[in-house]
């Protein structure tokens, strides 16, 4: 029961349900998700370990905000560990696994050529991270990634970036490919780099 209104609650905050700054009502939740309060604490307390919400002593749990700086942290340690799992991916991951991807980008940019934001942009990444063959990249990736949605949850879309983005993860698998393993993880770190630069800019409009 914890588990489904774990999903169900994630859902609520990086779908934009949940605002940034809200206090959550408790009582209202649990009736919506047709829960008692102890699954649902539970809930929010796994949900606060992965930093998609705050709980206070003595006041409950909130959405949390982000400043630029955080974004910026959150950026910071997101290229860190990408870059790195690129490096194992380029020389571990499997000639299939690599085709693999290549067909998921290849759909996703078809979708980005009719004019829409890149689709699926975390899973995506997720799965060059699974390429490294480390469970542990994938955990905290997950958790980073989850945070970095919710500071941009609102932020809007940007078509143009979307089709810069596949591109430079069409290049990173290139480099994969050629078994580069430096290479591919210098194109990622620019990468994150630019799309850094893009979710600052949004928030900087949004703010």
């Amino acid at each position: 029961m914890a588990a489904l209104a774990e999903d169900e609650l994630r859902q609520m905050v990086l779908g934009g349900e949940l605002e940034p700054g809200q206090r959550l009502n408790e009582v209202a939740l649990a009736e919506s998700l047709g829960i008692s309060r102890g699954p649902l604490r539970e809930a929010i307390q796994r949900l606060a370990a992965e930093g998609l919400l705050r709980v206070v002593t003595h006041k409950g749990a909130y959405v949390p905000t982000f400043d630029r700086q955080q974004l910026t942290d959150l950026y910071e340690l997101r290229t860190t560990l990408e870059s790195a799992a690129i490096r194992l991916g380029t020389e571990r991951a499997s000639d299939q696994a690599l085709a693999d991807l290549r067909a998921q980008l290849e759909r996703a940019g078809e979708l980005v050529a009719q004019g829409g934001a890149f689709p699926n942009d975390v899973d995506l990444h997720a799965r060059f991270v699974s390429l490294a063959g480390n469970e542990h990249f994938a955990v905290v990736t997950r958790d980073v990634h989850g945070q970095i949605t919710l500071a941009r949850a609102r932020s809007g879309s940007d078509p143009e970036r979307a089709q810069q983005a596949h591109a430079e993860h069409l290049a990173i698998l290139d480099r994969m490919e050629a078994r580069q393993p430096a290479e591919a993880a210098a194109l990622m770190e620019k990468h994150l780099d630019a799309a850094r630069d893009s979710a600052l800019e949004r928030l900087t409009h949004k703010t």
